[in-house]
């Protein structure tokens, strides 16, 4: 496994400035955002696209600072109701494409995305249960839309040498959970995988590492996020919640920096379960904790995730 980072955590810095940084730290790996909601500040397809000067300049900057990328980012909603949004976030997602054929990145990561409830829609519409029974009709119309569109899409991505699109599996797309990654995965094909983050999947109850068991080999990158369940407020409200993430006091949950919504145990149950399956990719930083600066709660998961991580196979066991 290599110790990664996703970059909008650093993107008050130069592309230069952070990976001289993160290299400072032991990092080995950035993910780099090229789009959408994660933004262009590093990477700016408009750009860089076509510009051989400026490619050769980034893989320069990385084998100076012995960083590899694992993965480039377009986080967005490529099915929204909204025509134009949509394809503002089709458009990103396509030259993220192109960009990752140019840098030699063979993985992009991003949402599924979610329409609305029909053709007619203004607004996403993420379905949460089965009855009254107009949203199992939601359901099947989104469904039909999310597999055509994911169908069109893979084929783009093979056409620039991209070999894995990992779905952040987050709710609010329909993507948001391992039952449902792997039931695109089956409509679209194995080119579909999971960026696995535990954090979007604490807080809706489920065991990361039984997760990673049932996911297997279809994980195709880990983002290292940690999220907090606040049991006073969860007995009380559930966990569905729509406060402001700043509202921490009083959220269900929050997310925090690796160690700080669960223990080492945890984490180390987490590495050893990817381990096992065969991951032996990036472990991505990602923060988003609303407690710490960004410096400090990049820094203590890099010291972190050291003391978890495995970065050697086994081998042959001797004692065997």
């Amino acid at each position: 496994m290599k110790l990664g980072v996703f970059t909008p955590v650093v993107q008050m810095m130069s592309l230069k400035e952070a990976l001289e940084y993160l290299s400072s730290l032991g990092v080995q790996t950035v993910e780099l955002g090229a789009g959408g909601y994660p933004g262009k500040s590093h990477l700016d397809p408009d750009k860089l696209l076509g510009n051989k000067d400026k490619i050769d300049e980034i893989k320069q900057l990385l084998k100076d600072n012995n960083i590899e990328i694992s993965a480039l980012s377009c986080h967005g909603n490529p099915l929204h109701p909204n025509r134009e949004i949509a394809e503002g976030f089709h458009s990103d997602f396509v030259k993220t494409l192109q960009l990752a054929n140019e840098l030699e990145v063979d993985t992009v990561i991003g949402f599924s995305g979610c329409p609305g409830d029909s053709d007619n829609a203004k607004y996403p519409n993420w379905v949460t249960c089965p009855w009254p029974d107009d949203f199992l009709k939601v359901l099947e119309y989104q469904w039909e839309k999310l597999i055509a569109y994911w169908k069109d899409t893979a084929e783009t991505a093979k056409k620039y040498g991209v070999k894995k699109i990992a779905f952040e599996m987050h709710p609010g797309f329909c993507v948001y959970n391992p039952e449902t990654l792997l039931k695109l995965r089956s409509a679209v094909g194995d080119i579909i995988g999971a960026n696995f983050d535990p954090s979007h999947l604490i807080w809706q109850g489920i065991d990361p590492c039984e997760a990673i068991r049932a996911l297997g080999r279809a994980i195709y990158h880990f983002h290292a996020k940690d999220t907090r369940v606040d049991r006073r407020n969860t007995a009380v409200n559930g966990v569905l919640d729509t406060k402001g993430y700043g509202d921490i006091l009083n959220r269900s949950w929050v997310f925090r920096t690796v160690g700080y919504g669960n223990d080492t145990k945890y984490w180390k149950d987490m590495i050893s379960m990817l381990r096992t399956v065969g991951y032996d990719g990036a472990v991505s930083i990602e923060h988003e904790d609303g407690l710490m600066s960004a410096k400090e709660g990049l820094e203590k998961a890099v010291e972190f995730l050291k003391s978890v991580l495995i970065y050697e196979t086994a081998g042959e066991m001797w004692w065997a």
